[in-house]
C-alpha cells in the first residue's frame, strides 16, 4: 500500500512515548526514595520540561522533517498530502493540536486510518498530511 497500516503508525507512537514513560517513572521512583516534598516538586519540573523538550525535539522538529524516532526506527514518514514533502516544524505542531479533534469523540479520529482509504486521522484531514513508507 502507499500509506502506512494503522498498527505501524500506532508502533511509532509507541516508540515516541516511550522515552517519557521511561523518565517519569525513574522520576516517580526518586520521588519515593527521596520522600521530601520540595524534592518531588523540582523533579516534577523537571519532568514536565524534559517533556516539552522531547516533545518539540521529537514530534515537532523531527516530526516536521518527515520522521519523529518511532517513524524512523519503522520506516514510514510524515508528509503532505499535495507535495509529498514534509510538512515542517510549525506545520507538525498545529497537526498535534489538531489531534483534539481525534480525542473529542471517544478517540475515534485515531481509529479513522483503520476504514479511511488514505489511512488518515481525522488530524490528517485537517491538515492534508499522510503517513507513507519512507
Amino acid at each position: 500500500s502507499q500509506y502506512s497500516d494503522w498498527i505501524t503508525r500506532v508502533g511509532a507512537y509507541l516508540i515516541d512515548v516511550a522515552p517519557l514513560i521511561g523518565l517519569w517513572i525513574v522520576l516517580y521512583i526518586l520521588e519515593i526514595v527521596v520522600g521530601s516534598t520540595i524534592f518531588a516538586i523540582l523533579l516534577d519540573l523537571i519532568g514536565f520540561a524534559g517533556s516539552i523538550g522531547w516533545t518539540v525535539y521529537n514530534r515537532w522538529i523531527m516530526g516536521g522533517q518527515g520522521q519523529s524516532l518511532g517513524k524512523k526506527q519503522l520506516g514510514i514518514r510524515l508528509v503532505s498530502e499535495d507535495t509529498g514533502q514534509p510538512i515542517g516544524t510549525l506545520n507538525a505542531f498545529i497537526r498535534d493540536i489538531a489531534h483534539i479533534v481525534d480525542g473529542i469523540i471517544c478517540d475515534i479520529g485515531y481509529l479513522f486510518p483503520l476504514w479511511d482509504p488514505k489511512r488518515q486521522t481525522l488530524a490528517d484531514k485537517i491538515m492534508k498530511t499522510v503517513v507513507v513508507p519512507a
